[in-house]
């Protein structure tokens, strides 16, 4: 119910009894463009960094990702409905990546390949992040993160668990990240929800179980996530732009030495 002076200035704009607007619900949106703020302007304010913000970062990563001798497919899919179970013609329930690798390799396969099979076989060497950002340690509350996993907001992208299966990430998947952070000085945090509390989720359970692709889950830090202001840090957006960026160019090199640990 809005604010009783709300009501009085609106009944007068409109020309509307109050009791008419007692019986409504509103919703309100911001309007204001994104800002940078802080004392040393640290901060991005803005609404819907969760999650506008990873797929910014993965199209910026994409745009600049090395073209030259790359031996795998690069791809950026973005999808909507999250907030609401994904399970929409245009959520990550959707038929959508599965469709996508079995049409790029049809693209690829010979006249005498079987297409199926080779299908298959692009699922098993292919690889996911499902980025989505993550709650950052609030200085108000910090009991409500484990004492061991507190992301903070200039850290770094941070890898998310849990032995749910709430998120996707899996040992070996988390190393893909460690090694590409690790080979360009890109500071990396863990994750994992305490246990006396409920843990969301994100598509990436939905599209590794859904696909049988490998895939880690991971995002980067913010506070008043769904507010209708949020914040993260802006060394975040340089951060996940260039973690992402090492994965499109360099998935192939780290996954061999992956497979060859196997």
């Amino acid at each position: 119910r809005p604010p009783r002076s709300t009501l009085m200035r609106s009944s007068a704009a409109s020309d509307v009894y109050k009791r008419q607007y007692q019986r409504r619900v509103r919703a309100v949106c911001d309007t204001q463009p994104a800002a940078i703020g802080g004392v040393h302007n640290e901060f991005v304010f803005a609404p819907r960094l969760d999650n506008q913000m990873s797929c910014f970062q993965g199209m910026e990563a994409l745009v600049a990702a090395s073209t030259d001798k790359v031996p795998h497919v690069q791809a950026l899919v973005c999808f909507d409905n999250e907030e609401v179970g994904s399970n929409s013609a245009h959520g990550a329930a959707c038929p959508m990546v599965e469709e996508l690798v079995s049409r790029v390799t049809r693209v690829f396969a010979g006249k005498d390949d079987n297409a199926d099979e080779l299908n298959k076989f692009a699922i098993r060497r292919s690889f996911m992040l499902s980025a989505d950002m993550a709650h950052a340690v609030h200085p108000s509350y910090p009991e409500k993160h484990e004492s061991e996993h507190r992301p903070s907001m200039h850290g770094g992208p941070v890898i998310k668990y849990n032995a749910n299966q709430r998120y996707a990430t899996t040992a070996p998947t988390a190393y893909m990240l460690k090694e590409l952070a690790r080979r360009h000085d890109i500071p990396l945090q863990e994750f994992v929800v305490r246990n006396d509390s409920a843990c969301g989720s994100t598509i990436g359970p939905i599209l590794s179980s859904r696909t049988g692709i490998r895939t880690v889950d991971l995002g980067c830090p913010q506070l008043a996530m769904h507010s209708i202001r949020e914040c993260c840090g802006t060394t975040t957006v340089g951060q996940g732009v260039a973690l992402y960026r090492a994965f499109f160019n360099e998935f192939s090199d780290v996954d061999a030495e992956l497979q060859a640990m196997n």
